[in-house]
């Protein structure tokens, strides 16, 4: 009787350390939850211009996306105002060289991928046909390199229109018409292209003709979108991005 009681509790111990390594080793193997990735590309409406970061457009809509139970990483923005689709493109290529692409597929991809670029190539070029031709090119090869950056997953990228600011202070009457007529344009090309590609489209153009009677939707500047019209952009998007993720 006297060497069972030690040789009894030495069989517990041996049990309870097992179990715990048991455990630990168990919660090794547990899959641990990765932060999506979202690329967002274009011009002064994607960076953003006029408000604060946490009003971008791109961050909102990440910030709803996590709060809707689809967890985002901060997004990646490649954007500059007064950008056009050339620009973007070398952009791009200058953050991101040629070598990092194998067989026409980014090496370290991400989850979601916008575009929304024209708005510079309509102002500097107007709507000559050679100008529209050049933008059909370069929106084109934009649009593939952002398939590209998810590995070659067109469910994951989705196109935006390009806003129309001819309803802004910014703009004279007299070029009201004219602009408005040229934004539809370019943005006719877009959907023409993200259609072909297979790529979800999202028309918040008509959100931004809002503000010819709305004041509050223009920044500062009272050229560019202000964070409550980002809001109504990201409202639009989300339900359906939600299920592209």
């Amino acid at each position: 009787m006297y060497f069972r009681v030690p040789i009894f509790f030495l069989g517990l111990l041996f049990i309870y350390f097992g179990l715990s390594c048991t455990k630990e080793n168990q919660s090794d193997f547990i899959p641990q939850r990765r932060d999506l990735r979202y690329l967002a590309l274009g011009d002064s409406y994607t960076i953003g211009q006029g408000v604060p970061e946490n009003e971008r457009w791109p961050v909102l809509l990440a910030d709803s996306l996590t709060n809707s139970g689809v967890i985002m990483d901060d997004p990646r923005i490649i954007a500059r105002t007064g950008w056009t689709t050339s620009d973007l493109e070398s952009a791009i290529f200058e953050i991101y060289p040629e070598e990092s692409f194998k067989e026409g597929y980014f090496n370290d991809s991400f989850d979601l991928v916008s575009l929304l670029i024209g708005v510079n190539n309509q102002y500097r070029g107007i709507s000559e046909e050679s100008a529209l031709d050049i933008y059909r090119k370069e929106f084109a090869d934009l649009l593939q390199l952002a398939i590209d950056f998810t590995k070659g997953n067109a469910g994951r990228v989705f196109v935006v229109s390009i806003p129309d600011y001819s309803v802004t202070p910014f703009v004279s009457e007299n070029f009201k018409v004219r602009i408005s007529d040229e934004i539809d344009q370019y943005n006719e090309i877009n959907r023409e292209i993200a259609s072909e590609f297979n790529v979800k489209y999202f028309n918040i153009t008509p959100i931004s003709r809002l503000a010819s009677d709305d004041q509050q939707l223009l920044a500062s500047d009272q050229l560019h979108p202000s964070g409550i019209m980002y809001r109504l952009w990201v409202d639009l998007m989300i339900e359906d991005i939600m299920k592209m993720l």
